[in-house]
C-alpha cells in the first residue's frame, strides 16, 4: 500500500482552500495510513496536531442508524411498525398539499413506519424554526429534552405522504427521540453504555463536552465565495438545541481517531479489534441496503451521491460506472456539513474518516476525489 497520493492530496486542499485536516485509514483492524496538515487555529498559529474535536454535524447520523439498528438486532422493533406505537405523537399527522392551485393541509393517508426514520421518507422537513420548537424552548428555559423536541416536530404538518419520497430531514432526530422510547434511557447514555465505553470513545459525546475538553475543538471556518477565503466562526453547533437535546442527526462531537474506533469496528462486520461485537455483519449487511426506488432516487440527487442508493440512514455505492468509483458496491457512510466523510466498507475490511472543520465544506470537490485515491492507495 502507497498513500502517498493521498498525502499530496491533503497537502493541495490546505494550500487550496481547506484550513486544515486530518484523515486515518484502517484495514482488517490496523492504522495503514494517518496523516495531519494545515492549521486548527489559523489566527492563534496553532498546527494541527491529530489531537482536535470536531462537531462531526451529519456524520453524528452513522452513529445513531447504528444505534438503532442494534436495537433492531435486538427484537425491540421491525422496520415496517408504524412510529405511532411507540410515539403517540406521530399518530395522526398531516400533509400539506395543493389542491386546485391552493395549498391545503389534509390527513396523511399512509402511517410513518419506523423504517421511514432511518432511510428519510417520513415528510419531515429540516426546519427547527417552528412555533412549537420555540415554544419547548421557551417551557423547558432552553433545556430543550430531546422526546419534547420530538413532540413539537409532531406538530407540524408532513412535506409529503410518508414513504412516497426521499427528503433530508430531521428524520435522525426523531429516531434519536425513538431510540429513547425503545432504550428506555437518554440517547447520549445508551450511546455510552453500548458504543462510546466499550470501543474506548472517550472523546466522542453527544451535544457539548467539558469546557476542558472544548479547549481542543479545531475552530470551526466558513468559505467565503464572495470574498475567496474562509473566516472564522463562532464554533457552534445550530442543531445542539440545549442541554437537554441529543441530536440524533447532527449532535456528535469526536474526533478523527476516536471516531476511527466506531468505524472500524463497523468494516469489520460490526466487531471490534478488542473482540466487542456491537453490531452483527448480517445487520451491517441490512444497514447498507438501498432502501429507494427509482421515483424516491429523484430527489437523492447531490453531485457527490452520484451512484449511490440509500440504506438505513447511509449512502450506499449501487453503481460504480454512475458514481465514475474505483470502490466497490456496498462501500458505505455518510459525511458532515463542515466537512467530515466517513467511507465503510466490510468487504475489504477497510475504513477512512476525514476531519476538517470548514462550513461550505466543498464536499463535492472532495468526497469523491478522497475515495477514489484511497482505493487506489489501498
Amino acid at each position: 500500500m502507497d498513500f502517498s497520493r493521498m498525502r499530496a492530496f491533503q497537502d493541495y486542499l490546505v494550500n487550496w482552500r481547506i484550513p486544515g485536516c486530518d484523515c486515518m485509514v484502517t484495514k482488517n483492524h490496523e492504522t495503514v495510513y494517518r496523516y495531519h496538515t494545515g492549521w486548527a487555529d489559523r489566527e492563534a498559529g496553532r498546527p494541527m496536531t491529530g489531537d482536535e474535536l470536531y462537531f462531526f454535524w451529519s456524520a453524528s447520523k452513522i452513529i445513531t442508524t447504528s444505534l438503532g439498528m442494534r436495537l433492531f438486532e435486538s427484537g425491540l422493533f421491525t422496520m415496517n411498525d408504524p412510529l405511532s406505537a411507540y410515539m403517540p405523537e406521530f399518530a395522526d399527522m398531516t400533509v400539506r398539499t395543493r389542491i386546485d392551485g391552493r395549498e391545503e393541509i389534509v390527513p396523511a393517508k399512509l402511517p410513518i413506519r419506523v423504517k421511514n426514520l432511518f432511510n428519510m421518507t417520513a415528510g419531515f422537513d429540516y426546519n427547527f424554526g417552528t412555533p412549537f420548537v420555540d415554544e419547548v424552548k421557551k417551557n423547558t428555559g432552553g433545556e430543550c429534552p430531546t422526546r419534547e423536541i420530538a413532540r413539537a416536530i409532531a406538530k407540524s404538518p408532513l412535506c409529503f405522504e410518508p414513504g412516497t419520497m426521499w427528503q433530508y430531514s430531521l428524520c435522525h432526530d426523531v429516531l434519536g427521540a425513538f431510540i429513547e422510547v425503545v432504550a428506555g434511557k437518554r440517547l447520549r447514555d445508551y450511546a455510552r453504555e453500548v458504543l462510546f465505553d466499550p470501543l474506548g470513545m472517550d472523546d466522542t459525546c453527544y451535544n457539548l463536552p467539558s469546557p476542558e475538553k472544548l479547549k481542543r475543538m479545531a475552530v470551526q471556518y466558513n468559505w467565503r465565495d464572495d470574498l475567496g477565503k474562509y473566516l472564522p466562526t463562532n464554533n457552534t453547533c445550530g442543531h445542539i438545541l440545549g442541554p437537554g437535546y441529543d441530536s440524533g442527526g447532527a449532535g456528535v462531537i469526536s474526533s478523527c481517531a476516536d471516531y476511527m474506533k466506531f468505524a472500524d469496528t463497523v468494516a469489520n462486520g460490526g466487531t471490534s479489534k478488542d473482540g466487542y461485537r456491537y453490531l452483527s455483519p448480517a445487520t451491517v449487511d441490512l444497514w447498507r441496503t438501498n432502501t429507494l426506488t427509482p421515483e424516491q432516487r429523484v430527489s437523492y440527487n447531490w453531485d457527490q451521491l452520484a451512484g449511490y442508493g440509500y440504506g438505513f440512514g447511509v449512502r450506499t455505492m449501487i453503481d460504480r460506472a454512475a458514481g465514475g468509483s474505483n470502490g466497490p458496491l456496498g462501500e458505505f457512510g455518510w459525511g458532515g456539513a463542515a466537512g467530515v466523510w466517513v467511507i465503510l466498507d466490510p468487504d475489504n475490511r477497510a475504513a477512512l474518516v476525514y476531519t476538517q472543520h470548514m462550513l461550505n465544506n466543498q464536499e463535492p470537490f472532495i468526497s469523491p476525489r478522497l475515495r477514489n485515491i484511497l482505493y487506489a492507495c489501498l
